[in-house]
């Protein structure tokens, strides 16, 4: 039986694509994602004319939560090693980053962890008044393994990507925007309205112009290959560890991947001084 198509394409142009996510109820990173996404990139890669991609969510209070965390681990740690020789979960993130088109996230609702370090892959993120971002791990005893160790201090300064990874605490739509973790905040009734304006403006533009400016901001804005290995891998080495179940399981307890637990106030949940 084949998996459920998670990313759903569609081609508004040959210069312009819009994908919406979907998987379960709050929009779970799992293994499938990653294979699927490997093959959505490859496609965007190949495509000639594409110029401009936005990603959006088919769930409005999530857009990607995290990592499903009761997801295979011998299936995740069996994958086979991308060409780059990076795990594909990893390779993906880079790859997306350097696709020769403009990709956007269309922000509603949750996306952390793994969720949040998929929207920091793409070039431009545009968040409703409802988006949540944050990086969560170390609240759980893990290192984040997606690099945004490598992308946040790049984006935001060393302070703030401190303060978001290590308070592991939820960032308002807001104050995501007076950071820079996304470009901007745009009212609920104006954001996919003003997402797909900017996204046929550019991708009304010569391709070759759009992908040679792209290329040369990532010369000095985007972390080498070797840094998403290195985050990945400590990741493996840090997640799991018996010292932190009373956290995972704290956390379960309290509606942990499901719509109406502690999933809407994670960065809370995650204090178990609180």
């Amino acid at each position: 039986m084949s998996a459920h198509e998670q990313f759903q394409v569609q081609a508004v142009s040959s210069s312009y694509w819009r994908v919406t996510f979907s998987n379960g109820e709050i929009n779970l990173i799992d293994p499938d994602t990653i294979e699927q996404l490997a093959e959505l990139i490859t496609r965007m890669e190949q495509a000639p004319d594409l110029t401009a991609v936005v990603f959006r969510s088919a769930n409005p209070d999530f857009f990607m939560a995290h990592w499903d965390m009761l997801a295979d681990r011998s299936r995740v740690a069996g994958m086979k090693p991308a060409p780059s020789g990076l795990h594909p979960f990893a390779d993906n993130l880079y790859r997306l980053a350097k696709v020769p088109a403009v990709t956007i996230s269309e922000i509603n609702g949750r996306a952390r962890g793994a969720g949040s370090e998929f929207v920091l892959a793409t070039d431009i993120r545009f968040a409703g008044p409802s988006a949540i971002l944050g990086q969560f791990e170390v609240g759980v005893g893990s290192v984040p393994g997606g690099n945004p160790s490598g992308r946040l201090p790049r984006l935001l300064g060393r302070g703030r990507a401190l303060e978001i990874l290590l308070g592991a605490d939820d960032f308002d739509a807001d104050l995501a925007a007076a950071y820079g973790y996304v470009n901007r905040v745009l009212p609920q009734d104006e954001l996919d309205r003003f997402v797909d304006a900017f996204a046929r403006r550019i991708a009304g533009f010569d391709k070759t112009a759009v992908q040679e400016t792209k290329a040369l901001v990532d010369t000095v804005t985007e972390p080498p290959v070797e840094e998403f290995g290195t985050a990945l891998a400590t990741f493996f080495r840090t997640s799991g560890r018996p010292e932190n179940a009373h956290r995972v399981k704290r956390l379960f307890e309290g509606g942990l991947q499901q719509p109406d637990g502690v999933e809407l106030d994670l960065g809370r949940a995650v204090d178990l001084t609180s």
